[in-house]
């Protein structure tokens, strides 16, 4: 792994990539020996914004130790080293802490505004791609600090994602010698080691590089790889790759689908904004609701857009937002399971439907499945997606327990910033095979959909859930769909789901995703399952 570059600068420079580093006048300063501080001031330059003490502490220290007095401590530590030549850099009140970097050089920035530069040269993006091969804060990790090790893992894995991003151009997007090439495809598959796009570079440079024998070799060893995680190999007769052709994507002036928006009001008084969208006299299908949805901006969606509009063209397709989200009302007094079936039962008694099938994917198969088993006569097919029968407290260790409670701290304090890093946190694992323009829209997607308390007040409400004692009750035909390789919801919980329900049928999907994205080959699977299931059961 390369060493982290000296910068020198006329004036003070950060350096993030391997062992944080600072630097003033072409000199290295020397840091404060607490590992601590050193994490905190990594932190700081990194978010960018004002952070409240208490929300420092919380990431910092123990709750055993005195956090306000340690991170005074830690302040009088890092003022020296950043307010320098006249410009107060680190400033502090009573209440919040924040470091105004903007004139500081530091090495991440500077691989970012390159990589974002369409016109950077090989060379400038050949220097970026190997100051971004450093592990972030090398020296900064804190054992014992959850909510802190979450926001380092994504910032990490951010950085992957970045650095692949710069490897694929050198790939692709330059002149250069074949040996050269694959080098560079080489480094991006590392990066992305099931990335199809990746795979098949590497094929087509090795083609180039080494003649046809040796790269019918490498895609053999992919093959395997691809084959013993459980996904469908790429198909190597097009050397030509790109992550996604931007026809494909949705785009935000295409045309959306004829679809009426009503309103109903819930047991408890709260407005539910429902949509049906397709023929009205078209077999219906009702989805239920999950994390997160918003009628309108759905069809601007990466993810839902190309589903939805794949299920309307052969059903009346019902959904609605959830209580707390989208068009429904934000400010409701209950979330939880009781009210999420209540909705769902004042929905479809709105849309005046007396029996049809019911898709609920990710937490809203739980909901689903308790509709089903109080209401048998209504439900004539089941279709679960990435679905889970029991949230994380009924089944998680103590360790989980407190990464999953730091997560949703972290939610409360940066979920309606500019910054996607805390949201990124729910977008890195429902869709880790996403674009960087993909994740970049769900991002902000997310933003819109809700506020911060109730994105807190979702994530308690899924960690309660528990339909367990009512996976027998379900007389419906079932469908359980899910994908190989979800990362959020193991193929394992699939299949005990699949066992648990009398005759419930399995379909494993070749995908990483656990919210499926509309270009990816599994998501048309997805809707041809669903379609012949409906049609034979």
């Amino acid at each position: 792994m390369a060493a982290s570059p000296t910068v020198v600068s006329p004036g003070l420079a950060v350096n993030l990539l391997g062992s944080l580093e600072v630097w003033a006048a072409g000199r290295r300063l020397e840091l404060p020996a607490s590992r601590k501080t050193r994490a905190l001031l990594g932190y700081l330059i990194l978010i960018r914004s004002p952070q409240r003490r208490d929300r420092l502490c919380e990431l910092f220290w123990e709750v055993p130790d005195d956090p306000r007095g340690a991170l005074r401590w830690s302040l009088t530590k890092l003022r020296p080293l950043l307010n320098r030549d006249g410009v107060e850099r680190l400033t502090a009140d009573r209440e919040r802490v924040e470091v105004v970097s903007d004139d500081v050089d530091v090495d991440l920035r500077r691989i970012q505004a390159c990589a974002d530069d369409p016109e950077a040269a090989f060379e400038d993006l050949a220097e970026a791609w190997r100051t971004a091969d450093n592990i972030l804060l090398d020296d900064c990790e804190l054992a014992n600090q959850p909510a802190f090790a979450v926001w380092l893992d994504r910032e990490r894995q951010a950085l992957a994602q970045l650095r692949a991003g710069v490897a694929r151009r050198l790939a692709l997007d330059f002149e250069t010698g074949a040996d050269e090439a694959l080098v560079w495809a080489v480094r991006w598959l590392d990066d992305q080691p099931f990335d199809p796009d990746a795979a098949r570079a590497v094929v087509a440079m090795t083609r180039r590089a080494r003649g046809a024998e040796e790269a019918r070799r490498s895609a053999d060893e992919l093959e395997t790889v691809f084959r013993d995680a459980g996904l469908t190999a790429p198909a190597w007769s097009t050397p030509a790759v790109t992550s996604a052709a931007p026809s494909d994507r949705p785009r935000p002036d295409a045309p959306r689908p004829r679809q009426t928006v009503r309103f109903v009001r819930a047991a408890d008084g709260v407005s539910l904004a429902w949509a049906s969208v397709g023929r009205e006299d078209a077999p219906p299908l009702v989805k239920a609701a999950n994390w997160l949805t918003h009628l309108e901006l759905d069809w601007e969606a990466p993810i839902w857009s190309p589903l939805y509009r794949d299920l309307a063209a052969t059903h009346r397709l019902v959904r609605y937002d959830s209580r707390g989200c989208g068009l429904s009302d934000w400010d409701a007094p209950e979330i939880s399971l009781e009210t999420f079936v209540s909705d769902l039962e004042a929905v479809v008694d709105a849309a005046g439907l007396e029996r049809f099938p019911l898709l609920g994917i990710s937490q809203g198969a739980s909901v689903s499945i308790e509709y089903a088993a109080r209401h048998p006569e209504r439900v004539s097919h089941l279709i679960l997606f990435g679905g889970y029968p029991a949230g994380w407290r009924h089944i998680a260790t103590p360790a989980e327990v407190r990464e999953r409670e730091a997560v949703m701290v972290l939610t409360e304090a940066g979920w309606g910033r500019p910054d996607p890093a805390y949201r990124r946190i729910f977008s890195g694992t429902f869709m880790p095979d996403a674009t960087p323009d993909e994740l970049d829209w769900f991002d902000e997607f997310q933003r819109q959909t809700t506020s911060s308390r109730n994105a807190v007040r979702f994530l308690q409400a899924f960690s309660e859930l528990d339909v367990r004692h009512r996976l027998g009750a379900v007389k419906a035909p079932t469908l359980v769909i899910h994908s190989r390789g979800d990362r959020r919801i193991p193929m394992a919980t699939g299949r005990e789901l699949a066992t648990a329900i009398p005759s419930a049928e399995f379909v494993g999907l070749d995908s990483n995703n656990h919210l499926l994205i509309g270009r990816e080959p599994a998501a048309a699977d997805f809707t041809a399952a669903v379609r012949r299931f409906i049609a034979e059961a």
